[in-house]
């Protein structure tokens, strides 16, 4: 996966799968692109960024379930306890995390850093599928260009294999691929049929 160069072909996938929708909010603009990574000291991973710059800034049909946010904004649900979100520091996970195979194992100040630095270090709101599950896309880190989804169980990264929980082609065009074709997040989802994913 490359991160750093837009891929042609990524970005012309993106532009039929949510441009073409007649809810999808136009793009932010290159100028707009940078003034919000210099606020954050980042740069956005392609073809993400590009996309954001040049072809859609946001689809209130999805994915995901509640609509796939404008760049600047956030849930309306999403609640920081005021822990302050930096995208400049990395993410904190390259593997799931199960908050509670960790729970006898870390002291709770432990734990609670951790929940702090996944909600809110070096990723960027993708959107939510309520109940408090929450699409990131990290920007910060060894995962970023990935999609990674956090819950109240804690993290899991969409479409990293090998026997992900989430299969998918890992990154930004690949989940958004997925959700085009209408594809279960999860593998165990009853009715799952990998001859029809494929």
């Amino acid at each position: 996966m490359n991160t750093e160069t837009c891929d042609a072909v990524e970005l012309v996938a993106l532009r039929e799968i949510l441009a073409s929708r007649p809810d999808a909010a136009p793009p932010a603009g290159w100028e707009a692109v940078r003034t919000f990574e210099a606020e954050h000291g980042i740069v956005l991973p392609e073809p993400y960024r590009t996309f954001v710059a040049e072809i859609c800034d946001g689809l209130p049909a999805g994915p995901p379930h509640y609509g796939l946010l404008p760049l600047v904004e956030i849930p309306d649900d999403w609640d920081t306890d005021g822990s302050e979100r930096v995208l400049a520091e990395p993410f904190p996970f390259t593997t799931a995390w199960d908050w509670e195979d960790d729970a006898e194992e870390l002291a709770e100040e432990e734990t609670e850093a951790l929940w702090d630095a996944m909600s809110g270090h070096g990723s960027l709101l993708l959107g939510t599928d309520g109940c408090a599950m929450y699409w990131h896309l990290i920007v910060t880190g060894p995962q970023r260009g990935h999609v990674w989804l956090t819950d109240e169980n804690g993290a899991l990264p969409f479409g990293t294999p090998p026997a992900s929980l989430m299969p998918g082609t890992p990154g930004f065009t690949g989940w958004v691929t997925h959700w085009a074709h209408g594809r279960p997040w999860f593998a165990d989802t009853p009715g799952d049929d990998p001859e029809e994913t494929a």
